[in-house]
C-alpha cells in the first residue's frame, strides 16, 4: 500500500514535468468563424438564404479512418451562423443516395452502422467537457453530453431542430440548436469556443474530420478540435426551466405463487431549472422508471457480484461526474443501489394460503435533486441527495442517499477532483415516524487525480478513497494507480489496485475486498505497408496481457493469475478475426461451485492451473445481414469447458435491427461436482417505424436461472422530448418452456410523460 502511494506522487511529479500542460490553451491551426446571421433562416435544408452564402467554410476533411494520412475521399463543407435565438449549422455532405446505410430511424441512433454528419462544441476550452449532436441522411436525431474528452453517452435529451434534403450525389443539414439548450458563459470581448465536424461514411469504410484526428484515437476526441471564434458575442444566455410530467398504469399478476393481481396508478414527474447557464439544478417527485428497458441477463460464472449498467434516465445525465470515481470493481457511488432492493415478502394466494416469495423489488423514491455543472471554466461541481421510503413487505427503512463532488482543472486537460458519498438510515422513533439510526450508516470519502495530455497520449488516474462505518475501520481504504499510453503502434496499460479488508460502500460497487491487483496489458499494432496486402488487411495488432491478485487475509499469496496472448486481424467493413490464448491460476480461500448451480463446492485452500484457446470473427457490418462468433474450449478448475458466444443481426434499412444473441457454457467437473451446460438465448427486434413511432421486443432464454423473459415496449414520440409508452413483461420457466409454458408473472404498464419548457 505504502509502495503505492509512494509510487502515484513519483507518477503526478513525473507527469508534470514531463508533459509541461498549459492551461486553457487556445492554440490552434484551425479555426472557423461564426457570423451573425443577417436577416432571417428558414430551417428547410436548403441553404439559400444570402446568410449562407457570406458565412466561412470548413472543408478539406481528413480520414480519421481507416487511415489517417490523407484527405476524406468523400468531403463535407460546413458553414455556421447564430442570431438570438439560436446557433445555426449548415453541411453539404457528399455522398451518393444509393450509398447510404442507415440502421434505424429511431432517435440517438447508435454511432458507428449508421451514416452521420456530428458536430462537437466544447464552450469551456477544457477538451473534456462539450455538447456533440448528430443527424444521419434520414434526419434522425442525436444528441450527448461529452464526457472525459471522448465518451458520448445520449441519456441527455433537449430540444433541437434540423432538416436534411437528400439528392442523388449528397445531401444537405441544417440544424437549428436553441442557445437555452447550450451551457456557456459570455466573456466581455472575444469569444471562443472549441469545434469539430465528424463525418462517418459506412459503405465506403470511411471516418473523416475537420481537424485531423490520429487514427488511434476516436474521431469524437475533443483533444483534437480546432476554434470557434465568434464574431460579435454570443447573446446572453436566458433562463431555461422544464418541466416533464408523468402518469402511469400498470397491472401485474404473479402467477408462480397465485396471487392476485395489483392495478396501480402513479404520477410524479421532473423539473430541470438553469440556476446559471452552465449550472443546472434536476428535480423529481415520485420517479417512475417502468419505461425502462430490462437489464441484458449474464450466465454468472464467476466468484463475485456482477456488473449491470444503470439504465434509468434520471441518474444517467451526468453520470461521468458521480459514478466515475474509481475503477471499474471499487466505485465509491453506484446509483443501482437506490431505489432496488431485494428481499422475502409474505403474500396471501388466491386460495388463502400464506407464502414467502423472494423478489428484486422497486424502493419507491419519495424525491431527489441534483444540482450539476460548470462553477467556471476551471471548477465543476455535483450534489445529489435522494429520499427513499419504507418497503413494508422487506421491513425496508427509509434511506437517505447523498453525493458531494468537487472537480478543479488542472494543466491543458486534466482534473483534480473530490467525492464524498454518505448513506443513512432511518429507524421507527416510536410515534409513527421515523428518526435517523445513528449506528447505521456508510460513508466513504476519496480524492482522485485524472491526466489527459495536450497531444492525447498520455492518461493517468489515481485515487485514495476511504470508507467510514459504524463498525471495525481498520483497512478501510481504496487506492489505485492507472498508466495509459495511447501512439500510431503501441498501445500501454498499466493498472495497479488495493482495496482494504474493511473498506465498505454501500452506495457503490466493490465486489471483493482485501486484495492487491495488477494487470499490464501491451499491444502493438501493424499496419501493413504492402498496397495488396493493405487493401485486405487494415491492421495487425498483438497483445500481450497479465494480471495478479493478491489476497491479504492469505498474506498476500496469489489467489488469481492469467495470462493472455492474442493476434487479431482487422480487415475492410470494420470484420476482425482474433485467436488467444489463457492460462488462468486460481487460488480458493472460500468454498466455491464453478458452475454457480447449487453443487457440491470445490474446498477451501485447494489451487488450480487450467489452459484455453479461443478464436472469434466479426462480419462486415456494411452488409444487410452480419454477424460475430467466439468460440474456447479448455481445462477449467479440475474439469473442462467449451463456450460459445456470439450474435447474428440483419439490418432491415431503415427501419431496424432484427438480431438473435446467444451465450453457451458446457462444464464437465469430475465426480462429486456438478457438470452443467447453460444456454443464455437473446433474440431482440429494434424497429422504428418513423421518427415518432418505435417498437422493441426482447425475449431472453436462461436456463441457469431458469427463466425466460419477454419484454415488449411501443414507444409514440407525440411531441419533442415528450412520449407514450406501452411496455409488456412476461416471465416463463425455461426447463418447460418448449413443452407446457409455465408463467411465473406478468405486468402491462402505460406510461405518459411531456415535456413543458416555461
Amino acid at each position: 500500500m505504502k509502495a503505492l502511494i509512494a509510487l502515484a506522487v513519483f507518477l503526478y511529479a513525473a507527469l508534470d514535468i514531463a508533459f509541461g500542460q498549459t492551461t486553457g490553451s487556445t492554440d490552434s491551426p484551425y479555426s472557423i468563424t461564426i457570423r451573425k446571421a443577417e436577416g432571417p433562416i428558414l430551417l428547410d435544408g436548403m441553404l439559400d438564404e444570402p446568410a449562407w452564402e457570406a458565412a466561412q467554410v470548413a472543408g478539406n476533411f481528413f480520414q480519421n479512418f481507416p487511415f489517417d494520412t490523407s484527405y476524406a475521399s468523400l468531403q463535407t463543407e460546413v458553414r455556421l451562423l447564430f442570431d438570438e435565438g439560436f446557433l445555426y449549422v449548415g453541411a453539404v455532405v457528399h455522398q451518393a443516395r444509393a450509398d447510404y446505410i442507415i440502421a434505424s430511424l429511431k432517435r440517438d441512433f447508435v454511432s458507428g452502422p449508421t451514416d452521420e454528419f456530428a458536430i462537437n462544441f466544447d464552450p469551456f476550452l477544457d477538451k473534456v467537457n462539450g455538447f456533440h449532436f448528430a443527424v444521419s441522411p434520414y434526419n434522425v436525431q442525436r444528441e450527448g453530453l461529452i464526457d472525459n474528452g471522448k465518451n458520448i453517452p445520449t441519456d441527455w435529451d433537449n430540444k433541437w431542430y434540423s432538416e436534411v434534403r437528400n439528392y442523388e450525389d449528397h445531401w444537405v443539414v441544417e440544424m437549428a440548436i436553441p442557445f437555452k439548450t447550450l451551457r456557456y458563459k459570455r466573456a466581455e470581448g472575444a469569444n471562443t469556443w472549441r469545434v469539430n465536424f465528424v463525418r462517418t461514411s459506412v459503405r465506403q469504410n470511411e471516418r473523416s474530420s475537420w481537424v485531423p484526428v490520429p487514427r488511434q484515437f476516436e474521431a469524437n476526441d475533443l483533444a483534437f478540435t480546432g476554434l470557434l471564434e465568434w464574431e460579435g458575442q454570443p447573446p446572453k444566455p436566458g433562463m431555461n426551466i422544464s418541466l416533464i410530467p408523468y402518469l402511469s398504469g400498470s397491472m401485474e399478476r404473479d402467477f408462480e405463487f397465485k396471487l392476485p393481481g395489483e392495478q396501480k396508478l402513479n404520477a410524479g414527474g421532473d423539473a430541470k431549472i438553469s440556476i446559471t447557464p452552465s449550472l443546472n439544478l434536476d428535480l423529481t417527485f415520485n420517479p417512475d422508471f417502468s419505461q425502462v428497458e430490462v437489464d441484458r441477463q449474464l450466465t454468472n460464472l464467476s466468484r463475485f457480484e456482477l456488473f449491470f449498467p444503470e439504465r434509468r434516465q434520471f441518474f444517467l445525465e451526468n453520470e461521468d461526474l458521480f459514478s466515475r470515481f474509481g475503477f471499474p470493481n471499487s466505485r465509491p457511488f453506484f446509483s443501482r443501489r437506490i431505489g432496488l432492493a431485494r428481499g422475502i415478502i409474505s403474500r396471501t394466494t388466491t386460495d388463502g394460503q400464506l407464502v414467502e416469495v423472494e423478489r428484486s423489488l422497486n424502493v419507491p423514491i419519495i424525491a431527489g435533486a441534483r444540482l450539476s455543472g460548470k462553477l467556471d471554466n476551471n471548477w465543476r461541481i455535483g450534489l445529489l441527495n435522494m429520499q427513499t421510503a419504507r418497503v413494508k413487505d422487506i421491513d425496508l427503512n427509509p434511506a437517505n442517499y447523498s453525493v458531494g463532488v468537487l472537480q478543479r482543472k488542472v494543466f491543458d486537460r486534466s482534473y483534480v477532483g473530490a467525492v464524498f458519498v454518505n448513506k443513512e438510515n432511518f429507524t421507527p422513533n416510536g410515534d409513527g415516524g421515523y428518526k435517523l439510526d445513528g449506528g447505521a450508516y456508510n460513508r466513504v470519502a476519496g480524492l482522485e487525480y485524472n491526466l489527459f495530455s495536450k497531444d492525447n497520449k498520455w492518461e493517468a488516474e489515481m485515487f485514495y478513497h476511504r470508507s467510514f462505518s459504524n463498525g471495525d475501520n481498520r483497512d478501510a481504504q481504496a487506492a489505485a494507480l492507472f498508466l495509459g499510453h495511447y501512439t500510431r503502434h503501441w498501445t500501454i496499460f498499466l493498472p495497479s489496485q488495493y482495496v482494504g479488508e474493511n473498506h465498505r460502500a454501500d452506495v457503490g460497487f466493490v465486489p471483493r475486498t482485501g486484495f492487491l491487483n495488477y494487470g499490464p496489458r501491451i499491444t502493438y499494432n501493424i499496419f501493413p505497408k504492402n498496397p495488396w496486402l493493405a487493401k485486405r488487411i487494415i491492421l495487425i495488432g498483438l497483445t500481450a496481457g497479465t494480471e495478479f491478485t493478491l489476497n491479504k487475509a492469505n498474506d498476500f499469496r496469489v489467489t488469481d493469475r492469467s495470462l493472455t496472448p492474442s493476434v487479431s486481424l482487422e480487415f475492410p467493413g470494420r470484420s476482425k478475426f482474433f485467436v488467444s490464448a489463457n492460462q488462468e491460476y486460481t487460488y480458493l480461500f472460500f468454498p466455491f461451485d464453478p458452475t454457480n448451480s447449487g453443487g457440491e463446492p470445490l474446498p477451501v485452500d485447494s489451487d488450480y492451473t487450467y489452459h484455453s484457446i479461443g478464436f472469434g470473427f466479426d462480419s462486415d457490418v456494411r452488409k444487410r445481414f452480419y454477424y460475430d462468433i467466439g468460440v474456447s474450449t479448455g481445462q477449467y478448475f479440475n474439469g473442462n469447458i467449451f463456450q460459445m458466444e456470439g450474435s447474428f443481426s440483419y439490418r432491415w434499412q431503415p427501419y431496424g435491427i432484427i438480431a438473435l444473441s446467444y451465450t453457451y457454457n458446457d462444464i464437465r467437473l469430475p465426480d462429486p461436482y456438478n457438470s452443467a451446460d447453460f444456454w443464455l438465448v437473446g433474440p431482440r427486434a429494434e424497429l422504428s417505424f418513423s421518427r415518432s413511432l418505435f417498437f422493441s421486443t426482447f425475449l431472453q432464454y436462461n436456463t441457469q436461472a431458469n427463466n425466460v423473459n419477454i419484454n415488449s415496449r411501443l414507444q409514440w414520440r407525440f411531441r419533442p422530448v415528450s412520449d407514450i409508452f406501452l411496455v409488456y413483461t412476461d416471465n416463463y420457466y425455461s426447463d418447460q418452456f418448449f413443452q407446457d409454458p409455465r408463467t411465473k408473472n406478468r405486468a402491462l404498464v402505460l406510461k405518459v410523460t411531456y415535456w413543458l419548457n416555461l
